[in-house]
């Protein structure tokens, strides 16, 4: 079945190197009903909520045919609704084709680094390329061995990712949102596939458990779960439907401990600053 799936897998690749479309439309927002009655206190007043988005091509936003932030929009959304939300505002360092190594030295930029140190947020996207680039160099002997290899030293650099942030920013909430088996429409049944997202997931939850005010987005199961089409013509990246499907997820991530958070730490800096 592997040499099945190398032959088809290789064809894919091809086609997504050559394939570039873009689509006139709009973002429909989705209404979301918000829990007003949540522990936040009183006497806060609404803050902006100053967002840095880094990583891949999911934070750039390949696929969204309006080329406006992929999930972002869609997210500054449903963050807006929130009566301790005033304005999410997003600085998005999001880059195509990013792998963990180029995203932990792009964090010496100086323009990233000052996005991180304003923000109340930083959320990631970060991972799928690793994988892509073992089945690029295994392409002829794909085996899921090579993914398990590469698991760990890409864990490792995730850690120094997460470090490198709080380091720049101590108070910040870090979100990482998981990765999702892009190939599942081309290779239904190559079930290895479904295992290796999710042993990779799996590590990244796990490392953010050690850290506080870190939140993991679990994104793998609605694109393998919905009978709706979530892809781009590329078959790769979300279309429209899948931004805004991971911009609701992660919203209700967040919902329950992040944003009342965040409230009650922007009522206590009120409070610090009267006299």
């Amino acid at each position: 079945m592997w040499r099945q799936f190398t032959a088809l897998f290789l064809a894919v690749l091809i086609l997504v190197s050559c394939q570039q479309e873009n689509v006139a439309g709009s973002h429909p927002v989705k209404k979301v009903k918000i829990d007003t009655n949540r522990s936040i206190p009183d006497d806060f007043v609404p803050r902006v909520l100053s967002i840095a988005a880094i990583g891949d091509s999911l934070t750039e936003g390949v696929g969204d045919s309006t080329r406006t932030g992929g999930y972002l929009p869609y997210l500054k959304a449903f963050l807006e609704k929130e009566k301790g939300i005033k304005e999410a505002r997003f600085e998005n360092f999001g880059i195509k084709g990013t792998r963990s190594e180029q995203l932990l030295n792009r964090l010496s930029q100086k323009k990233v680094m000052a996005g991180i140190k304003e923000a109340d947020m930083v959320v990631i996207t970060i991972g799928g390329n690793d994988v892509m680039k073992v089945a690029r160099n295994n392409i002829l002997n794909l085996q899921i061995e090579s993914f398990e290899k590469e698991e760990r030293p890409y864990l490792k650099r995730l850690d120094q990712i997460i470090q490198k942030v709080r380091s720049f920013n101590p108070d910040a909430m870090i979100v990482l949102i998981g990765i999702y088996n892009p190939f599942l429409q081309w290779f239904p049944d190559v079930k290895e596939l479904d295992q290796i997202v999710s042993d990779w997931n799996d590590g990244g939850k796990a490392l953010l458990e050690r850290y506080p005010d870190t939140y993991f987005v679990e994104i793998s199961d609605l694109f393998g779960t919905s009978e709706e089409n979530l892809l781009f013509n590329d078959q790769f990246h979300p279309n429209d439907k899948g931004y805004e499907l991971i911009a609701e997820r992660v919203y209700e991530t967040l919902e329950e401990d992040a944003i009342p958070a965040f409230a009650r730490k922007s009522a206590s800096e009120d409070d610090k600053g009267e006299y």
